[in-house]
């Protein structure tokens, strides 16, 4: 056990690639390092440390990470450098490797990392030693909680953790292992502490939360009913569900919610029924409109975010359409378009019809073009209502916004004294934008 406070200032550096839940992990892996003693580096600081909480969902993604240790290993040759995250759990002895990298810590060893870091920080060791701590993912059992806002004004609670679906393209259940998660008390009694530290909002985190309970007599529906029973948090929000665990009790709950917004995050990944064959997604477009419809008809202004993946192996031109024209015809408000990626050891690989990788971009192009053209419309829906806007702090460039309560995002003129509050704005919108609207409030 190293002590909680160094004879010298320490700091660290945080770099975090991939989903929220990443970095949510982050954030906490940072307050347990800030408890112990090593500070978050300010701009201009040469930190000791460097933190990576990599991501594996595409062959670019760990690319990004490899590119961005190699740039801090260059930029700051006197740092240890600190890989965790689905990256180092699938390919710790490649990351062990690259240059400056002095810990790899696979997925269920985050809250040790904090051990691993303060042992080596406070210690005489050797530059060129190294450690690599990764337990086998099929051996993963322990959950390991995460509960932080770090910068952002939401927090950010994990609920669960893993995936037992092994759809045919993802590379997660071989990073993250089984599906497991904790009870609902002591995820309560996290949502309180957010509550006496004034936090306002929490995204509820996951691989994939659906699956919540799984093993138990606990449920997801259970879990947001205790949620919602906690005074002083304001606003909840579903991060992404499955379609086929996005249940009708659940869409109800929701409508009739004071503190779960209307917003919601589905993944389709195609909307070709033969290409969600070959992907061994476990439902069809017949049920995934249901879904959709369901949740406008209980709750009409609710935002609808969906997931796609562009140019899988299988989709051939005629499928690519098929999946165009359902997305088109589907009342929703966002895509969230990923470019298909070959995963070694995925069954995907087994698929026959491989997308060119110029065809992938250009319908990827069109699936993005789709999007922008569902976020305008479902944003002009809006113009001239007034919506209620949780604002986030000041960002550095004197600007001021936050998102309503169906996840449009409002710029205000600035106020530092709103920050963390919830205000009633009139919506307008921004020429030529379709990411943001602008708000007008009364003091």
């Amino acid at each position: 056990m190293i002590d909680s406070e160094f004879s010298t200032r320490h700091t660290a550096l945080y770099h975090t690639f991939g989903c929220k839940l990443n970095y949510a992990e982050t954030s906490t892996i940072a307050s347990m390092l800030q408890s112990r003693g090593v500070v978050r580096a300010e701009p201009g600081d040469t930190p000791d440390v460097i933190v990576i909480n990599s991501c594996s969902v595409t062959e670019l993604a760990e690319k990004k990470c490899r590119q961005t240790i190699r740039s801090f290993a260059r930029r700051y040759p006197s740092a240890a450098i600190v890989v965790t995250g689905c990256y180092a759990q699938l390919s710790a002895d490649a990351i062990r490797q690259l240059p400056g990298v002095k810990i790899v810590a696979g997925n269920d060893r985050k809250t040790e990392l904090v051990e691993y870091i303060c042992s080596y920080v406070g210690s005489s060791h050797d530059s060129s030693a190294g450690e690599t701590h990764v337990t086998p993912t099929r051996d993963i059992r322990a959950f390991t909680p995460s509960c932080s806002r770090g910068d952002r004004t939401r927090y950010f609670l994990k609920v669960q953790d893993g995936c037992d679906y092994y759809c045919t393209y993802c590379t997660i259940p071989m990073a993250r292992g089984r599906s497991r998660s904790p009870r609902i008390a002591d995820l309560v009694a996290q949502a309180r502490g957010v509550a006496a530290e004034g936090g306002k909002e929490i995204v509820i985190t996951g691989v994939n939360i659906g699956d919540f309970g799984k093993g138990s007599e606990e449920t997801f529906l259970d879990l947001c009913r205790a949620l919602d029973e906690v005074e002083g948090i304001e606003r909840y929000r579903i991060s992404s569900i499955e379609p086929n665990l996005l249940t009708d009790e659940l869409i109800e709950f929701v409508s009739q919610s004071r503190r779960f917004m209307p917003h919601f995050h589905i993944p389709l990944q195609s909307g070709s029924d033969e290409v969600l064959k070959l992907m061994h997604r476990r439902y069809d477009t017949a049920l995934f409109r249901y879904k959709i419809e369901t949740v406008r008809r209980l709750i009409p202004d609710a935002f609808i975010g969906v997931d796609l993946i562009v140019g899988a192996r299988g989709e051939t031109a005629e499928r690519f359409e098929e999946s165009r024209r359902f997305i088109e015809s589907l009342d929703i408000s966002r895509l969230h378009v990923f470019t298909y990626s070959e995963r070694p050891g995925t069954k995907a690989l087994e698929i026959e019809h491989v997308v060119p990788q110029d065809e992938k971009h250009r319908r990827t192009a069109i699936m993005i073009a789709l999007s922008d053209a569902k976020l305008n419309a479902f944003a002009k829906r809006f113009e001239g209502a007034v919506r209620p806007v949780l604002v986030e702090h000041q960002a550095s460039d004197g600007t001021m916004g936050g998102f309503t309560d169906n996840y449009l995002r409002v710029d205000i003129p600035p106020q530092p004294s709103l920050a963390n509050t919830v205000i009633d704005c009139t919506l307008s919108a921004e020429p030529g934008v379709t990411e943001y609207m602008k708000g007008d409030y009364r003091g």
